[in-house]
């Protein structure tokens, strides 16, 4: 009897798991439907990128866009909430406008630096000058009184414009290395007269501000056709602007021929004090294990010469669409997903950092977090970032997820923990297993990275479908899992690339919970 109760059970339990397969089957094509029939990832784009703009941290963009998004949230019936973790400088950008009014007339293309101090209610005339060359510290201090009342270039003179891949296409093979060669000859000067000036790129702005310049001009090309990066002013009274390669280039040039340019500068901005800064957290319930948690990772801040539509607004609706997804198609998960669109990540993953550090209930308790950061293209990479069972629960992850988006992935087990670079890092340190979705290109460093680029134009929308089917798949999996996810560090070996010193485990980061104040 005992023989034939073990026969007829068998058939029981293989039925149980054909049905368990059936209805994983059954999830992932309805989260494939309706991420290709019914996408919102268009107007996610349009709305947190066209209407509302970049989102720089302590700007009201910013914490309009957190609102939009609690407000979007609810549509779906995911509660979501903008939790305060600090405050930041707040500063409101205006109008940029800047004009060469000799020794000729023509309107420069150019932007005020975040946080950049306004030119008040008249416009900024003022001559330009190059920084010297200098043979040491000394020669430069006895130089800075020229500085006085000009706008002073604090970026070298690009000998081209044209990207390498440009170059490479159509010079001869000797002009293409004749032309590398006279640029790092350029760039080597340039950075030993920086060393000699005694200040460095980020602290010399406030050098020149002191000793009575009245603006200051960079360009930070970015290598690529009409990309520069734009980050932060740096000074505390005179306005900060960068300016195109094409235009500042002629600028320099007049200046070195003796011609010298005089520039008209508009840059109004708001100084707005002290102000609160956020993460927007989501959250669907879980029904059987509410407290063990899956969360969906993307910052929402950005630097604001574009509107931050691939650093990060791709890895922001990939998110919020694979929530949506998951709420339509698997509306009670076994446990708890939340949504964790982070602030601050720009200035040092801070909104991230502080959630690891305010909720170690949440974080004790993860079964992964997946965040996506770099860029609009179809993941490509994925790290164990150093757990040694990550295959094990990673791999049964990936297996329903569509050949055609997993045949593009390469993974390394058990990889490596990551110090830095995105907000997954703020809880791998803390010893959580968090992966990073990290993605294709389409030339991201150079084109959207920063720059003033990163637009909504940018976006490759089929490559962002295929990221939310997947981050939705994956986490569906995470969630279903009868398996808690393994801790259990891999010994790491060999050196770290930066420091030289043997590999350790990252140690969690002290977020900045009051920034930009008192630089």
């Amino acid at each position: 009897m005992k023989k034939i109760a073990a026969f007829l059970t068998f058939p029981l339990l293989f039925v149980g798991v054909l049905s368990w397969a059936q209805t994983t089957e059954e999830i992932v094509a309805s989260i494939e439907k309706e991420a290709t029939e019914n996408s919102q990832l268009e107007r996610l784009a349009y709305e947190v990128l066209d209407l509302n703009g970049p989102r720089l941290v302590g700007t009201p963009q910013m914490k309009t866009a957190h609102d939009w998004a609690v407000r979007e949230f609810a549509k779906w019936g995911i509660s979501a909430e903008n939790e305060a973790y600090g405050t930041w400088r707040g500063w409101d950008r205006g109008i940029t406008h800047v004009d060469m009014i000799s020794p000729r007339v023509a309107s420069l293309s150019a932007t005020q630096l975040a946080w950049s101090p306004s030119t008040g209610k008249k416009p900024l005339e003022a001559p330009v000058i190059p920084l010297p060359t200098v043979a040491d510290s000394v020669a430069f201090a006895q130089w800075l009184p020229k500085a006085k009342g000009k706008i002073v270039m604090v970026s070298m003179l690009q000998p081209t414009g044209r990207p390498d891949y440009n170059w490479e296409e159509w010079a001869t093979p000797e002009s293409f290395e004749k032309m590398k060669q006279e640029r790092e000859a350029l760039e080597n000067a340039w950075r030993d007269n920086m060393r000699n000036t005694g200040y460095t790129s980020r602290t010399i702005n406030a050098a020149l501000e002191k000793a009575g310049a009245v603006g200051i001009a960079q360009s930070r090309w970015s290598d690529a056709f009409g990309a520069n990066k734009i980050f932060s002013a740096g000074t505390k009274e005179i306005p900060v602007v960068d300016i195109s390669l094409e235009d500042y280039g002629m600028l320099y040039r007049m200046a070195q021929n003796g011609d010298t340019p005089t520039l008209r500068i508009v840059a109004q901005s708001k100084d707005l004090g002290e102000v609160p800064t956020f993460n927007t957290i989501a959250s669907i319930p879980g029904s059987e294990l509410p407290n063990e948690y899956i969360i969906l990772s993307a910052h929402f801040d950005s630097w604001d010469g574009g509107t931050g539509a691939t650093d990060n607004g791709t890895g922001v609706i990939t998110m919020m669409e694979a929530a949506r997804i998951l709420k339509k198609v698997y509306p009670n998960p076994k446990r708890t997903i939340i949504v964790g669109l982070w602030g601050g990540e720009e200035q040092g993953l801070n909104g991230s950092a502080a959630y690891v550090e305010d909720h170690p209930e949440i974080v004790d308790n993860m079964q992964a977090l997946f965040n996506q950061d770099n860029g609009t293209g179809r993941v490509v990479r994925l790290s164990g970032q150093g757990f040694l069972h990550a295959y094990d629960y990673l791999g049964r992850w990936m297996e329903p997820v569509p050949q055609d988006i997993k045949k593009h992935i390469e993974t390394t087990f058990p990889g490596t923990p990551a110090s830095g670079g995105s907000d997954y890092a703020s809880f791998v340190a803390a010893g959580a297993p968090g992966f990073s979705l990290s993605s294709l290109s389409w030339s991201y460093w150079n084109y959207t990275w920063h720059t003033n680029l990163d637009t909504y134009d940018k976006i490759v929308f089929d490559d962002v479908r295929n990221n939310a089917i997947l981050t939705a798949i994956l986490t569906y999996m995470a969630s279903e899992d009868p398996e808690k996810t393994s801790r259990e560090r891999a010994t790491l070996f060999g050196k770290n690339r930066r420091t030289g010193e043997p590999m350790t485990w990252p140690t969690p980061r002290t977020p900045n919970r009051r920034g930009g104040l008192d630089d």
